[in-house]
């Protein structure tokens, strides 16, 4: 069982640089085709300083921490039992190319079901601009499949 005393714990936070190729590549991938995350003179005319940065592509952001398994290691967590549980994304400011975000992260609950069979660690994370505005908070949640249980 994962020790539930690591609940509230922080990771040391960590920044990246929002890079406009970088934009327009995720855009692609993503099918997304209107110009405003892909062509800076259309973000421009469409109010925007520089391209926006879609959604989910914070996600990704996220993913560059110096250490993106240090949560799974501090818990002990063997990645050959974890499934991506859910995710989820609530928005308050925009972000757009140039910014530079900074990741805060804090492992925000940790419980179980199922007698233990099934554990969840669900991570939190804000985000903020390079002027200290939240940005964003995203939830993620790991499931952890165990052997023992009912």
């Amino acid at each position: 069982m994962i020790d539930k005393r690591f609940i509230g714990h922080t990771l040391p936070a960590f920044s990246a640089v929002v890079e406009t190729g970088r934009l327009r590549f995720f855009s692609k991938a993503i099918g997304q085709t209107d110009p405003v995350y892909s062509n800076e003179a259309a973000a421009r005319a469409a109010g925007y300083p520089a391209l926006p940065v879609p959604p989910t592509f914070l996600f990704c952001l996220e993913m560059e921490s110096p250490d993106p398994a240090a949560i799974r290691n501090l818990l002990g967590m063997d990645y050959r039992t974890l499934l991506h549980g859910e995710q989820g994304f609530t928005f308050h400011a925009m972000a757009y190319a140039g910014d530079t975000l900074t990741f805060q992260q804090r492992i925000h609950d940790i419980y179980d079901k199922k007698g233990g069979a099934l554990e969840f660690v669900e991570r939190r994370t804000s985000v903020t601009n390079q002027r200290d505005e939240l940005v964003a908070e995203l939830r993620c949640v790991t499931v952890i499949r165990n052997a023992t249980g009912a």
